[in-house]
């Protein structure tokens, strides 16, 4: 049983962040959709809008709260709830802490969906390419606590992911370059 829940609660994962890492785009394009003509402005905003209600409340919402659900139960029923707090199980405290910061991403996310459905396009397409790097940050993080666990020093591990955002923001950066040529 306990295999069963482990792969529901991955699968449920991989399609929330499918939703997590689309629904930026979907902000950029609809921000970037306001330099347009007004006609062409108005049909892509609408089209952009109907992918995000979509995409965010029959994709995104049911699997991050499936996720919470089959992950709550592999807790439980792998008895890690035994382990957060003792030596042995502190990788799973940082883990979980950085699926709280996973789903206050998640719920900023929904703050800027309902922003750009009332028309309110508050943040570039700049800030919402930066912005959409955070669910990468994250997954990488818990994707290696979970793998490594003890094997990585926690210093060591905030160090590589110190230099893992710089490489992304310099990425985005040149891109921006090369978008403005």
């Amino acid at each position: 049983m306990y295999a069963y829940l482990k792969a529901l609660h991955i699968i449920f994962i991989v399609t929330w962040f499918a939703g997590l890492f689309y629904m930026p785009r979907l902000f950029i394009y609809a921000t970037e959709a306001g330099e347009r003509p007004e006609a062409e402005k108005n049909a892509l905003r609408s089209q952009l809008g109907i992918m995000m209600k979509r995409l965010w409340y029959g994709i995104t919402w049911p699997s991050a709260i499936l996720t919470l659900i089959f992950g709550t139960w592999v807790l439980i029923n792998g008895n890690w709830h035994m382990q957060v707090f003792a030596p042995e199980g502190r990788w799973l405290l940082i883990k979980l802490s950085f699926v709280v910061l996973l789903y206050a991403y998640h719920w900023s996310l929904h703050l800027i969906l309902q922003q750009e459905s009332k028309g309110i396009y508050r943040y570039s397409s700049q800030q919402l390419r930066i912005w959409n790097e955070a669910a990468t940050v994250l997954l990488i993080a818990i994707v290696m606590l979970v793998v490594v666990k003890q094997s990585i020093s926690l210093v060591w591990g905030l160090v590589g992911l110190v230099l893992f955002i710089g490489l992304l923001m310099s990425a985005i950066r040149m891109y921006k370059v090369l978008r403005n040529r």
